[in-house]
């Protein structure tokens, strides 16, 4: 069990949160900015990479749910990777 040294987000995950803020923006910029908070702060609470639960759909990911979204991440070395953040509320086969 690593210690986790950072939390790296990919580029997808990175954009993947910017359209989910932009949504959200549209209707209350308050209620973007919780959404976007809470998905921050879940990948900074990770502090092992076996920590939350591995993926069903994908299982070289593990999975952390916040709301109605499914952050996928990866742990090496002491690294996390945010690899993608969709909403369960969609089809996530379709989403790979």
């Amino acid at each position: 069990m690593n210690t986790i040294e950072k939390v790296v987000w990919t580029n997808t995950a990175r954009n993947q949160l910017n359209t989910i803020y932009n949504y959200y923006k549209e209707k209350s910029i308050q209620g973007a900015n919780n959404i976007k908070n809470d998905i921050l702060a879940s990948t900074k609470s990770i502090h092992f990479g076996e920590q939350y639960q591995k993926d069903e759909i994908d299982p070289e990911y593990r999975r952390i749910i916040v709301r109605e979204y499914k952050i996928l991440y990866r742990e090496e070395n002491g690294v996390v990777y945010i690899a993608r953040i969709f909403s369960t509320k969609r089809d996530s086969v379709k989403q790979f």
